[in-house]
């Protein structure tokens, strides 16, 4: 059976496989002449992409070993961001930040560079403190920052280029719970007054459907512990679902159809476990692209896209998601020039999505926007080289450790070889 990516978009001939041993996972790519790996193949982009041999690392054994001193862990690479939380939780400990999906292997979000948000918060890939590694002759090799260091600046946002990872040594903290709050507010209000209330919160990002002049805001802060939350979504899905289904069948109807659904209240709140808060449920596919821009130019490169959406009537019927993440120093990672601000746009899977966000890239890239390696664009070599200083350092970081280019598939070849 053919792989595919969570959207449905990216397809490959192979099938995954399910290594049981380290053992076992060395000789499968000492045999191959072609390697990707994959967790729960929510890159929108041909990451995971191969005609040989896909790799899931989720049934090989582990368990979370914790330090001493308690403030960093090594956890198995392909346990997925909710099994590893909850694993941390019941040691009295946890992840700094966090997306808003849990399904993701922790080797696959921090390869990306996936983040949540906070003005002081950086992505999972800033997290790093050490890798174990199957590189392409089958060894294992550890590095971090003292043993091995350009080989652990470029595994820290790896994209899968320099081996197989089975393990990540990874900063926790003591464990939190959270409380969230989600209202509406007019977008008016929240473009003037988002800087500020970014400063006020540990977790802040908003919603905005296009066609409308709601945006709804969420707010998740540090409260006393509390009894588990039940499980929810930010908006109820059913009735979203049928907004989206008849867009699809009638696209000129979007701009009313969001009109229409922002008139509902969208308040909420719950408390519980900061790892049972953080994500939200995501059953409706979509795709998806992310540009991550100098925090001074977010808002406004949303206003400018918004604009030119309500402009031309064009159907995007899923609203866009702002959001702030630290700057970081790590090689390939979209914020190591500074701090960002981060807009998603998505599209129902059922619609067509490639020329919108090609237009709409054109905007982020005119704001200094650098995409999310995971969600779509439309970079060149070029544009790597004119975005990251550090690409061709990382491409000899690639080439020293992989010569025959074992894990590279033709995506990436296209900007790494």
């Amino acid at each position: 059976m053919a792989w595919s990516n969570w959207s449905g978009s990216v397809t490959a001939p192979a099938d995954i496989t399910r290594p049981q041993s380290e053992d076992e996972l060395a000789a499968l790519i000492r045999s191959a002449a072609k390697v990707r790996a994959t967790g729960a193949g929510h890159s929108f982009m041909p990451l995971c992409e191969s005609s040989e041999l896909i790799l899931g690392l989720d049934a090989l054994p582990g368990q979370i070993s914790i330090a001493p001193d308690r403030t960093v862990a090594r956890i198995p690479a392909g346990w997925s961001i909710k099994k590893l939380t909850a694993a941390l939780w019941d040691e009295g400990l946890a992840l700094a930040n966090q997306g808003d999906v849990n399904p993701q292997s922790l080797a696959g979000a921090m390869a990306t560079g996936t983040h949540g948000t906070g003005v002081d918060l950086g992505s999972l890939s800033t997290m790093a403190r050490g890798f174990q590694l199957i590189g392409a002759d089958g060894e294992a090799r550890w590095c971090d920052a003292a043993t091995d260091p350009d080989l652990y600046q470029a595994q820290r946002l790896s994209l899968g280029l320099f081996g197989v990872a089975t393990e990540i040594e990874v900063a926790v903290v003591p464990a939190f719970h959270l409380a969230e709050r989600i209202e509406k507010r007019r977008w008016a209000e929240v473009r003037e007054s988002y800087d500020a209330l970014a400063q006020q919160h540990r977790h802040i990002e908003f919603w905005f459907f296009p066609h409308a002049d709601d945006v709804i805001l969420k707010t998740l802060e540090p409260c006393d512990p509390c009894d588990p939350p039940p499980s929810t979504t930010d908006m109820e899905e059913t009735a979203f679902r049928r907004v989206l289904d008849v867009a699809a069948k009638l696209p000129f109807l979007t701009p009313m159809l969001q009109r229409t659904m922002m008139r509902s209240r969208f308040e909420g709140r719950r408390r519980g476990p900061a790892h049972a808060i953080f994500p939200s449920d995501r059953t409706i596919r979509f795709e998806e692209m992310e540009y991550e821009l100098p925090r001074s130019e977010g808002l406004a490169a949303l206003d400018e896209v918004v604009g030119w959406i309500r402009k031309k009537r064009l159907p995007v019927t899923f609203p866009f998601e702002y959001r702030t993440v630290a700057a970081d120093d790590i090689w390939m990672s979209p914020m190591n020039a500074g701090p960002v601000a981060a807009i998603s746009m998505h599209q129902y899977a059922k619609m067509p999505w490639a020329d919108l966000f090609a237009d709409a890239e054109a905007i982020f890239r005119a704001h200094r926007g650098r995409p999310h390696w995971a969600k779509r664009h439309t970079l060149t070599r070029g544009d790597v080289d004119a975005l990251y200083p550090m690409a061709e350092r990382y491409r000899a970081v690639r080439r020293t450790i992989d010569p025959q280019g074992k894990f590279v598939n033709p995506h990436l070849e296209s900007l790494f070889s």
